[in-house]
Parts: C-alpha cells; sequence; structure tokens
C-alpha cells in the first residue's frame, strides 16, 4: 500500500470545499469503508507492483531469475505501453521472459491467474508472478461523493509454479459487453490530447444487484467443476469493492460472514489489487492455514467476473 492514508474525514474535508456535503458515517452505511491509501502523484502502478512482486519472490524462497512468466492486471498503466509487466520485469532484473498486462478492471487478478494457471499446466511457463496493481484515485471524480470515496491505491502479487499437487483446483472466467456502460471510464487518448471524460463513471444501483447475483452463480460453478459445495470453503475472499456486496454474497452462498476475507474497510476499493492484497493480508496475519480451500472471486467493468477455487 502507498504510505498516505486517506481517512473518510479526509475527504469529507475535500468535498466540502467544493461546496458537496457528505460524511464519514454515510460512507461507512454506503460502503463498509473507514479509509484508503493513495498513491503520491510520482508513484505509478509498476512501482507499486514492482514492491509486491518482490516481496511475493521472497515469500516463494526464489529469486527472480527463477521467473518465466509476468501477468500484470491493471486498469492504470504507467503508459500507454509498454506494459506495466514489462516495466516490473525491467526493474526485476529479468530479461527474456514473456510479460504482459490484462485489462479486466476489478476481475483482472482472476483473470490473470487463470491464464498463468493455464500457461504453467501447457507447459509455456514454470514460475509466474501474477500481480494486480492500480493507481485508481487518477480514475477519480473528487465532485462526485457516490464514487471518489469508494477507490484506493494499492498491489498485490502472488508466485504460482507448476507442482504434482496443484493449487488451482478449478476457474472459470465471464464477460458481458451489453453492461458496458453501468461501469466505465469513457475518455481516450487521439492525436496527442485526451478525448472524452477520463473520470470514473458507475451507476451504483445497477452495479450493485448484478455484481451480487454473478458472485454468486460463478462461485457455484466452481464449485460444481470441482465436486464441492460452498460448504468446503473455509474463506471466501472476494473482490473488495463494498461491504454489502460482499455480504450480500456471503449471505447467497450460506456462509457465515466470519468466513469472508475482509480488508475493504481500511484498503477501499484497490480493483484488480484488491484480491491479491486480501489474500496476502489473510496469510501474513495467521487467519489462512495451509490445507485450506480458499474461493477468490471477482467483478469488474467490462463487465467481466470469474471465480478460482484454491487448495493452499
Amino acid at each position: 500500500m502507498p504510505p498516505t492514508r486517506v481517512s473518510n474525514q479526509d475527504l469529507v474535508d475535500r468535498l466540502a470545499a467544493d461546496g458537496i456535503q457528505s460524511s464519514g458515517d454515510w460512507i461507512v452505511e454506503r460502503t463498509g469503508i473507514h479509509a484508503r491509501h493513495f498513491a503520491e502523484p510520482d508513484v505509478t502502478s509498476s512501482m507499486l507492483g514492482l514492491k509486491a512482486c518482490q516481496r511475493a519472490i521472497a515469500a516463494a524462497g526464489i529469486t527472480a531469475a527463477d521467473v518465466d512468466l509476468i501477468i500484470c492486471a491493471t486498469s492504470t498503466p504507467d503508459m500507454v505501453f509498454p506494459s506495466v509487466a514489462c516495466l516490473i520485469q525491467r526493474e526485476l532484473g529479468i530479461h527474456g521472459c514473456a510479460a504482459f498486462d490484462v485489462q479486466a478492471v476489478c476481475c483482472g487478478f482472476i483473470y490473470a491467474l487463470t491464464v498463468a494457471d493455464a500457461m504453467i499446466q501447457s507447459g509455456a511457463a514454470s514460475k509466474a508472478l501474477v500481480v494486480g496493481a492500480e493507481v485508481f484515485s487518477r480514475l477519480l471524480d473528487f465532485k462526485d461523493r457516490t464514487t471518489c470515496v469508494l477507490f484506493g491505491d494499492g498491489a498485490g502479487a502472488v508466485l504460482l509454479e507448476a507442482s504434482d499437487r496443484p493449487g488451482i483446483v478449478a476457474s472459470k472466467l465471464h464477460a458481458d459487453g451489453q453492461y458496458a456502460h453501468i461501469l466505465n471510464v469513457p475518455g481516450h487518448v487521439s492525436g496527442g490530447q485526451v478525448l472524452g471524460d477520463v473520470t470514473l463513471k458507475m451507476d451504483g444501483q445497477a452495479v450493485f444487484k448484478l455484481a451480487v447475483n454473478l458472485l454468486e452463480q460463478t462461485a457455484h460453478e466452481v464449485l460444481a467443476m470441482a465436486g464441492r459445495d460452498a460448504s468446503s470453503v473455509d474463506w471466501l475472499i472476494p473482490h473488495q469493492a463494498n461491504l454489502r456486496i460482499m455480504q450480500g454474497t456471503a449471505r447467497k452462498l450460506k456462509l457465515p460472514f466470519d468466513k469472508v476475507i475482509v480488508t475493504v474497510d481500511q484498503h477501499g476499493n484497490t480493483s484488480a489489487a484488491s484480491i491479491p492484497l486480501a489474500l496476502d493480508h489473510a496469510v501474513r496475519n495467521g487467519q489462512i492455514q495451509r490445507g485450506q480451500s480458499l474461493m477468490l472471486e471477482g467483478v469488474g467493468g467490462g463487465f467481466a467476473w470469474g471465480a478460482v477455487l484454491v487448495d493452499y
């Protein structure tokens, strides 16, 4: 996480300076969020992603030279090209392995993890860094209190490697572009100029209704592929978008909420970084133990959604 912590009151004061009324209690009631972290203006997604990758490499007990695939999930790249993955590769001192970005917004880490798993299974890679890295604060309209309070910046990474005992049991990806209008950033670059609006736009009620149903459906799909039911899941690690969405998903899966890993209260919605950040938090604080079954799932703009069942 970037070091700068932004409390609800900090945002309330910023909104008030533009004559927009809000309150910390209103933000918590709607989202469950108390704080988030914002990167400094000169800090990029690749810088945050690099730190996450270095920690993942150290946790795995390998060296950067052992990595033969880097996939970065991001909607906030440092530049139009090259990819964030290539910039991370450069800073890690790795040469020649495949490195590319995946853009599925808040479901990006699930997409990236699934692609890396498929490449390892095919023999195209043996040790893959999968990273979600975002500086979503750059996309926010700080005159829109319904969206600017939701998001934060951060990065998380895992090291995925070939094994006789696969940790990824099953995964499923989906997308449906007919819902593109309910969550998007409609601007783009043309002729050296930014055209359109490059701040985030969201129909919050439509996203909420769609997200809960899709997360339930894809979780059941993955469990069916694995021949299991929801009672076998030790921990649900959903995309950390909104506490109410997470609560609704747990209810539909008939999982007690104390089986849900929650970091949205302190991180906000960090898009593609939210699932690996939550996973890292829960592993390092001892909540998640070896031998447990984890359901990772995300949903985001596209609309894109998916889930991965992991035996940790």
